[in-house]
């Protein structure tokens, strides 16, 4: 029997039915999707170990790492900059919001956003502020009565609405611009060094995707459900592509991956798509079965890696055709992006679980650890180790929207991994909901 749409509200299945980042430029790219490769090929899975991090707050911020510290932001409203030996803060920085955008680095500036509606330059040596600026404020998105919910009166924010743009930093020569969208519905490219807006570019509603540069375009997408081909340098459009907007199946929320003249990505829309990069035309489409897909794809050795929501699996595709080579099944919804790392993909669930899975064995040779929190609460918020939202509801009537949060808040105490992971040294770094920053040993 089909699964339930979980990343839906029960609700809205009593209303609906259903048919059943490797780029590489001539200018200098610098953020926290780019290849993570490191010494040595051949299968790589989880070891030991090495630290955890506790903050205050969820970690949806994906970390980055750099000379020897590890910087990633949390709930909190910190971003933290922690010795990758010892798990030790060396400084932390406070904003007054959220930090659920993930950091870029250039030089020994480090830039992210925050639900404070700044975006911020601060010294990766100590952590003071450099500058910031003031977008036209940052939010999640959400209506009234969100996809029929009740009460219809009351104002609800979407509940997998997990990030809110991450900066991109783009060097061209001398010069360097920072890009991100905003809540606000414009894309920003500012000076590095001061802040100072470069242009801004109007789309339809929120923009909470993250930019991805290849040669002289920026490709983005959001809650208009577009995605937009721009000039880097002046902000015109180029060209953009519409996804669909049935209700509950609205948006763009995952980055690009841009490879051999094809622009990949996915959406709400279920469907994940390759198009030409040069006129946004549609190469292909893959039909997701009804799943979102919000993490972004790594491309490796003409096959495509992207996690989905529903189906609970990694994908892998062919990046020519999209035909489906293998999927590798986990248990709840995949919205990490994926990292690589020899022979070797990484990436995190719902669950808590987090996987290494060899590239080299089509889906059949792996590994996982688990969050404690995992450990602590799955016997009594899975069924049968799986994600299932109606099992979770506790009986809760479904169609009232605070009992959909009721759900997402224990899915939240396993540890959930939407945190994308990072490699640096033979150590994999990322967050999870229950507050810890992880690192542990990779086998040589």
């Amino acid at each position: 029997m089909k699964r339930f749409l979980a990343t839906l509200p029960f609700y809205f299945f009593l209303i609906f039915s259903y048919s059943a980042l490797s780029q590489k430029n001539n200018a200098e790219i610098i953020n926290s999707f780019s290849d993570r490769i490191f010494e040595g090929k051949g299968y790589h899975p989880i070891s030991t170990l090495k630290w955890k991090y506790k903050t205050d707050g969820r970690i949806f911020s994906s970390p980055i790492a750099k000379n020897g510290i590890v910087y990633m932001g949390s709930e909190d409203g910190f971003l933290y900059a922690i010795e990758e030996k010892s798990g030790t803060a060396k400084w932390k920085f406070k904003t007054n919001g959220a930090i659920h955008s993930s950091p870029s680095i250039l030089d020994n500036i480090i830039y992210f956003g925050s639900f404070d509606g700044n975006y911020y330059a601060v010294n990766t040596k100590d952590g003071k502020l450099i500058w910031k600026f003031k977008t036209g404020g940052e939010h999640w998105i959400g209506e009234n009565g969100r996809w029929g919910m009740k009460p219809e009166t009351q104002y609800m924010d979407d509940l997998w609405s997990f990030y809110i743009s991450s900066p991109v930093v783009y060097k061209n020569g001398k010069s360097a611009l920072v890009l991100f969208g905003s809540s606000d519905g414009n894309v920003y490219s500012v000076d590095a060094k001061t802040g100072n807006l470069k242009w801004k570019f109007k789309t339809n509603g929120p923009v909470h995707g993250t930019p991805v540069i290849d040669k002289n375009k920026i490709y983005i997408g959001g809650w208009d459900a577009t995605l937009y081909a721009l000039n880097v340098e002046f902000g015109k459009e180029i060209w953009h592509f519409a996804t669909g907007t049935q209700m509950g199946f609205t948006g763009i929320q995952s980055s690009v991956a841009v490879s051999d003249g094809k622009v990949y990505f996915g959406a709400r829309e279920p469907f994940f798509f390759a198009l030409d990069a040069e006129t946004g035309k549609q190469i292909w489409k893959y039909n997701a079965e009804n799943s979102w897909i919000l993490s972004s794809a790594v491309i490796r050795d003409n096959t495509v890696y992207v996690g989905t929501s529903d189906t609970y699996a990694l994908l892998a595709l062919d990046a020519k055709t999209g035909a489906e080579k293998y999927r590798f099944k986990v248990n709840g919804y995949v919205y990490s992006s994926p990292a690589i790392a020899g022979n070797t993909i990484y990436f995190g669930d719902f669950t808590g679980n987090f996987f290494s899975l060899d590239l080299l064995s089509n889906g059949k040779t792996s590994n996982f650890i688990s969050t404690d929190n995992r450990k602590q609460f799955a016997s009594s918020t899975l069924k049968n180790d799986l994600l299932d939202f109606q099992y979770a509801g506790q009986n809760d009537d479904l169609s009232f929207y605070d009992n959909n949060k009721k759900v997402m808040d224990r899915f939240y105490q396993l540890g959930s991994i939407v945190s994308s992971p990072f490699i640096s040294n033979n150590t994999i770094y990322f967050g999870s909901a229950d507050g810890y920053l992880y690192a542990y040993n990779l086998e040589k």
